[in-house]
């Protein structure tokens, strides 16, 4: 019996270990391969093709939305150019704020650019057809939908609000739910990380 218990202490030792480290992010850990996408971004007053894997090298923060968006979209910008800017100069270029547009009708991807670009002249805007937009939303769990409603901007998109960080690696590492989106917070799991 006293053989048994001291064979499960390494077993132990790991799960606290591992407990303990999960604890040190500020996001919720999930830890899973990001999905690779190609959606369409704006550069030079042309189209590109940008994939996730382009980007493998840097952590990337990624927020779906839409440029017509009242309130939770230039929120999320803001808090991410927030955290953003709370990083040493040399550690903003290992840093992605990708922004994609869930509204392809009236978000064209120099439309989704420029947008992305208020926030910061790095960050990058991104759409792309219904049909990839689904499949992206898919693999990242976030939800859009068309509302039919009237406002000054005709009609508005309901959607997730998360933040998604993947890491150097490709790992969709923490997601931020909102009330976890704190310029503060993200930037001390950047520095983490980089």
């Amino acid at each position: 019996m006293m053989i048994l218990k001291f064979s499960l202490l390494p077993a132990l030792l790991t799960l606290i270990v591992l407990s303990c480290d999960k604890k040190d992010f500020n996001g919720t850990l999930y830890e899973k391969p990001a999905k690779e996408f190609c959606l369409k971004g704006w550069e030079n007053d042309k189209e590109k093709k940008v994939c996730l894997s382009d980007l493998k090298g840097k952590v990337v923060l990624m927020f779906f939305g839409y440029t017509h968006c009242p309130d939770v979209c230039p929120a999320a910008l803001t808090v991410l150019k927030k955290a953003y800017d709370m990083l040493p100069e040399n550690k903003r270029q290992m840093v992605q704020v990708i922004f994609v547009s869930v509204d392809p009708q009236r978000d064209t991807p120099e439309v989704s650019q420029k947008y992305a670009s208020y926030f910061d002249k790095n960050f990058i805007g991104l759409t792309g057809s219904e049909e990839e937009l689904k499949k992206v939303t898919k693999d990242y769990m976030a939800f859009y939908r068309k509302v039919e409603e009237q406002s000054k901007a005709g009609y508005l998109v309901d959607h997730t609000a998360y933040i998604y960080l993947i890491d150097q690696k490709g790992i969709l590492k923490l997601i931020y739910s909102s009330s976890k989106q704190k310029p503060e917070l993200i930037a001390e799991d950047l520095k983490r990380l980089l």
